[in-house]
């Protein structure tokens, strides 16, 4: 049955009855724990990833291989990144995969891609709380395209930790993006929060706290700073 379902993924699309493609979506949760079976499956997504697929059929094949996915469907899913009706659900992919790999192929596509598809690729190293990455995403907000610098301060928020808060501490934002790095900055400060480090987010409160803010930012601020001294009490 496997075999006549993957035959059915190459006529497969938008309107087609799923339960010709149902026994790929058994495999996966049959090979479960079983390295061989579920590797020969991965290779066969792999291939016909590169077969000709309609999209909605590419589509399918990605959201298996976010499930199942290893560094040997790596190159397939990064080749996609560039294609813009296919980036965003190859980064649906490479963001759920435990690979190493898949981190490095986002980080490497940062730099190749742009406008939307860089917002993408930048939303999704920050689904990844991609700490190797925090130097290139820093490096952009600073971008000409505000919707850029923007998606770059909510990557380097969604990562936090203190390499990214600095990172925000150093940027120059412009009016359009400095709401998103204030953002930003808060959520390394709760992120610094969980990993006991008050200090280093009680800096980030106190620098947020100050007179020059909108009123939501300093309470968030203050209510930060309360957290942090109720802590280290």
């Amino acid at each position: 049955m496997l075999d006549e379902a993957f035959e059915a993924l190459k006529k497969f699309d938008w309107g087609t009855d799923v339960a010709a493609v149902a026994p790929i979506d058994d495999a996966v949760a049959a090979t479960h724990g079983q390295a061989d079976a579920r590797r020969d499956l991965e290779q066969r997504l792999v291939a016909a990833l590169g077969g000709k697929l309609s999209r909605d059929a590419q589509d399918y094949v990605c959201r298996k291989l976010a499930i199942i996915g290893t560094a040997a469907a790596v190159p397939a899913l990064a080749s996609r990144l560039g294609a813009p009706h296919h980036s965003h659900m190859a980064r649906f992919a490479l963001e759920r995969m435990p690979a190493p790999e898949a981190a490095q192929a986002l980080r490497d596509a940062l730099p190749k891609v742009t406008g939307d598809l860089k917002i993408g690729v930048l939303s999704s190293i920050g689904a990844r709380r991609d700490k190797a990455a925090i130097a290139a995403v820093s490096g952009l907000l600073s971008d000409n395209d505000p919707s850029i610098a923007t998606a770059a301060a909510h990557a380097l928020g969604a990562i936090g930790g203190a390499k990214s808060a600095q990172a925000l501490a150093a940027a120059r934002p412009s009016k359009s993006s400095k709401p998103a790095v204030i953002d930003a900055q808060l959520a390394c400060a709760e992120s610094l929060l969980a990993e006991k480090n008050e200090a280093e987010a009680m800096k980030i409160y106190q620098s947020l706290a100050g007179d020059h803010q909108g009123r939501l930012v300093r309470l968030a601020a203050t209510r930060g700073m309360l957290a942090c001294a109720s802590k280290q009490g």
